[in-house]
């Protein structure tokens, strides 16, 4: 069996140890005689599952108390529209920062519901920076003040949180989530769509302070009510069963063959000085992001010609490094080094390339 080195963006890979028991339980999980895809929500067994994946979410990410964690379904986009229904109504403002594609269209959807006010963007520069903040320019009644704090697309990361106040924090963690610690104290709201550190697609992720659920407005869809949620343990409705099976099994992955979040930390800080390194010193290929705000999870590259590109993503998935393409708005390539991405899958990955740049530079 050949395993290629997949760089999605998502979905991505997952670690091989929890394909392989999620592989030998697909009949029989644990002595139930039947496969988790299969069992009722309802049962006994799989309340053990959802209860043990929260549980362990809690602990590996030292969720406090006073958090509720909701494992919901429609990806992180349905939050885009979640979060002013059910926060934007008090002053009925929000302030977004704009650093990519997500934020732009979490953006763009709040306006839908109340005056949504982009208070900094990186739009002039390609998205390739996080927008230094003036307080001063912030909603001082807002709601809240959304970030998207990893950007998928275009490689940036927040390394220093906004200074919000008592405006609550609201942050897009879609493609950083369990790669390194988070204060969650700091934040109102968290979300994530699963598919890219946590399991397959199918899954979403919100974690919410208590005393920002119950907030409404009269037309929000029960689906679309934090309440409904939080009230009901996520199993208002069938929840993604299989999936949340599979993000306890990565969940026990991290806690117990990683040893936590501050050596996932570790791990991926490694693998991605590796990549990073040979950009910086490479005649062909070049980085487009500004040191201080590179992401540990996507890293995009240029060579500066397209026709290049496209014949290094040839050569590299004919030599079992996949889905390097950058996304279709920007072009180039990335390497998306997620959590499961092993060290040796980077050390490949700079060895191809610098074979490629001798052959082609």
């Amino acid at each position: 069996m050949k395993r290629v080195y997949n760089f999605s963006a998502g979905p991505s890979m997952l670690p091989e140890s929890v394909l392989k028991t999620a592989a030998e339980e697909m009949l029989d999980y644990q002595g139930s005689g039947q496969s988790v895809m299969e069992m009722s929500h309802r049962s006994k067994v799989y309340d053990s599952i959802i209860k043990g994946a929260e549980s362990l979410l809690r602990e590996v990410m030292n969720i406090p108390d006073n958090y509720k964690v909701l494992f919901l379904q429609g990806g992180a986009s349905s939050q885009f529209a979640m979060i002013p229904l059910n926060l934007m109504n008090g002053s009925g403002k929000a302030d977004y920062v704009l650093t990519g594609q997500w934020a732009t269209k979490a953006y763009k959807e709040a306006a839908r519901y109340g005056e949504a006010n982009a208070v900094a963007s990186s739009k002039d520069k390609t998205f390739s920076y996080i927008p230094k903040l003036d307080p001063a320019t912030f909603t001082k009644d807002a709601d809240y003040f959304h970030i998207c704090m990893n950007n998928t697309i275009y490689g940036t990361k927040y390394h220093t949180l906004p200074e919000t106040g008592n405006v609550p924090l609201v942050a897009d963690i879609s493609s950083c989530i369990l790669s390194e610690p988070i204060d969650v104290s700091k934040f109102g709201v968290l979300y994530a769509g699963a598919q890219k550190n946590m399991a397959p697609a199918g899954l979403t992720v919100v974690i919410i302070r208590e005393d920002l659920i119950g907030k409404a407005r009269d037309i929000t869809p029960t689906m679309f009510n934090y309440q409904t949620h939080a009230d009901n343990d996520s199993m208002f409705n069938t929840p993604p069963c299989y999936t949340i099976y599979i993000c306890k099994l990565v969940l026990e992955w991290i806690k117990n063959e990683v040893g936590g979040l501050e050596k996932m930390k570790e791990r991926n800080e490694a693998k991605a000085k590796l990549l990073y390194d040979f950009l910086d010193q490479s005649k062909l290929f070049k980085g487009t992001v500004v040191p201080e705000d590179r992401s540990l999870m996507n890293i995009p590259f240029i060579t500066g010609d397209e026709e290049m590109d496209a014949k290094f993503v040839k050569a590299a998935t004919e030599n079992g490094f996949v889905n390097l393409k950058g996304h279709r708005s920007v072009g180039g390539m990335r390497a998306s080094i997620y959590n499961a991405m092993p060290i040796e899958g980077v050390e490949k990955l700079v060895a191809f390339m610098k074979k490629f740049e001798e052959e082609n530079a």
